[in-house]
């Protein structure tokens, strides 16, 4: 990882500010003004910190997050808003951002929370985890392939992302125990790069993919207070 911060802020004067700051606390940055920009960065450079404002032409912040976590991108991300409202709070959070700071902010105050973000993504403990038995794990009408790494569900292939792939296999390999977010975030993505909200995220799609009722789960359970459990 660069260490590097990348700025997205269709505002020159503000991202400018922002630059300038953030060099002055000796953080190099990217700047990018639109969505489409910021994404296309993303994907040729490994960036420490994002720092994204939700008003943003062609794509807006909260598209550029969604796209980001789709892809599987974990890196930290501090939402910048001139909007105060508790719902943009809330979707930023749920879809993965780290962060919610908003408009006009004091750049004191800013810089703490990039300082907190960034020393928890640093500050990361990688406990070993027994791999899987066997190279075919299963459960009902699921089975999984890890060399081939290939999920089929009633004999028909159920497509995942590399993190959803992962998930599963690690839930599949480690029945009725359970695991905190936090435990499932640094024992599966391995880093601290992101939040642990993203966890919640993608039990949701495994329950989307392969529970008969998402909303009464049979398989990925919630153990109130303490996090997830995967029974066969």
């Amino acid at each position: 990882m660069s260490g590097r911060i990348l700025v997205i802020e269709d505002d020159d004067a503000i991202a400018t500010g922002l630059a300038l700051n953030l060099k002055l606390a000796g953080h190099a940055t990217t700047i990018a003004r639109d969505g489409i920009e910021a994404l296309k960065a993303t994907e040729a450079e490994d960036f420490a910190l994002i720092l994204l404002d939700i008003n943003l032409p062609r794509k807006n912040g909260l598209e550029v997050l969604t796209a980001l976590r789709a892809a599987d991108n974990l890196v930290p991300v501090i939402v910048l808003s001139a909007r105060d409202r508790e719902f943009d709070k809330v979707a930023a959070l749920r879809l993965g951002a780290d962060d919610y700071v908003t408009k006009p902010f004091a750049l004191a105050e800013l810089q703490a929370r990039i300082d907190a973000v960034l020393r928890r993504s640093h500050q990361v403990a990688h406990v070993p985890v027994p791999a899987p038995p066997s190279e075919h794990l299963g459960f009902g009408e699921v089975a999984i392939d890890l060399g081939q790494r290939l999920v089929t569900r009633g004999g028909a292939e159920v497509k995942l992302t590399h993190l959803e792939f992962e998930l599963l296999v690690f839930f599949v390999g480690h029945p009725h125990q359970v695991f905190s977010r936090d435990q499932l975030f640094h024992l599966v993505w391995g880093q601290s790069a992101g939040s642990v909200r993203t966890v919640d995220n993608f039990v949701g799609q495994l329950r989307k993919r392969f529970e008969a009722n998402p909303e009464q789960p049979r398989h990925f359970v919630t153990v109130r207070g303490s996090g997830y459990r995967f029974d066969p």
